[in-house]
């Protein structure tokens, strides 16, 4: 429980119980329950909609729902896939890459791809039949933190200290299997579910793969990007799909 609310305080703004002190065994451990926390921030958010779409439709309820979607993760993946933007869309190379998105500092390519992302997740979000929408919110959180697990333990870390060295040194036991196990929560509003899981697992392995060559491996920014373009594309996917 104390790694579940870990895991839940890091990734979100829900602070069940305050933690001020981070051990990294502790915090190593606390890894396999990112899809877990996926599930509840999919759950918060199937509430955002229930709730806004009694007043709202269309674009305005998918403003609504992805503006929800932020302040509940307080932008932790946003920073980094802003921070991603900034170093893989410089055109340098590998080390002035990873040195630019460890800048605090966001760039012009940052900005225009975070504000890409957010309209594509909008517009895509809106095009949404309304009788998929509980299971893509509920999905789409839980398939893309099981990608990064994914991420995070079929790649190399690129630096040689960081989020991704803790996890791998601390993270229990077959953590896949038992991070696989949660993602497939979702499975209870239908088996379409799947496709979802299924496509996020692809997603991250290309996407691993491509950091691999560019940047040398992965990092905790890194962590945060494909979090957000999986999300991204899992919404297109389901819009033409679902």
């Amino acid at each position: 429980m104390k790694e579940f609310l870990m895991a839940l305080q890091f990734m979100t703004r829900i602070h069940l119980v305050q933690q001020d002190v981070w051990p990294d065994e502790d915090f190593g451990r606390s890894v396999v329950f990112f899809p877990l926390v996926g599930t509840v921030i999919g759950a918060c958010l199937c509430g955002v909609y229930f709730i806004a779409s009694a007043r709202l439709a269309g674009t305005p309820l998918a403003i609504c729902v992805v503006a929800a979607a932020y302040f509940l993760t307080g932008g932790l993946h946003a920073d980094g896939f802003m921070d991603t933007a900034d170093g893989v869309c410089s055109g340098r190379s590998r080390d002035v890459m990873l040195q630019i998105m460890k800048d605090s500092r966001v760039g012009a390519h940052g900005v225009l791809a975070f504000v890409l992302l957010v309209l594509l997740k909008i517009g895509f979000f809106a095009a949404l039949r309304p009788e998929t929408a509980y299971l893509v919110l509920l999905g789409i959180p839980t398939a893309s933190r099981m990608g990064t697990l994914v991420q995070i333990y079929e790649f190399p870390y690129a630096r040689p200290a960081g989020l991704g060295r803790i996890f791998t040194a601390y993270g229990p036991r077959h953590v896949l299997l038992k991070g696989f196990g949660l993602s497939l929560l979702p499975l209870c509003l239908g088996p379409s579910y799947l496709i979802l899981l299924g496509t996020a697992l692809v997603v991250s392995v290309v996407s691993g793969l491509y950091l691999q060559r560019r940047i040398g491996g992965v990092t905790g920014d890194t962590y945060g990007a494909v979090t957000e373009w999986t999300e991204m594309i899992l919404l297109a996917l389901s819009a033409i799909i679902f």
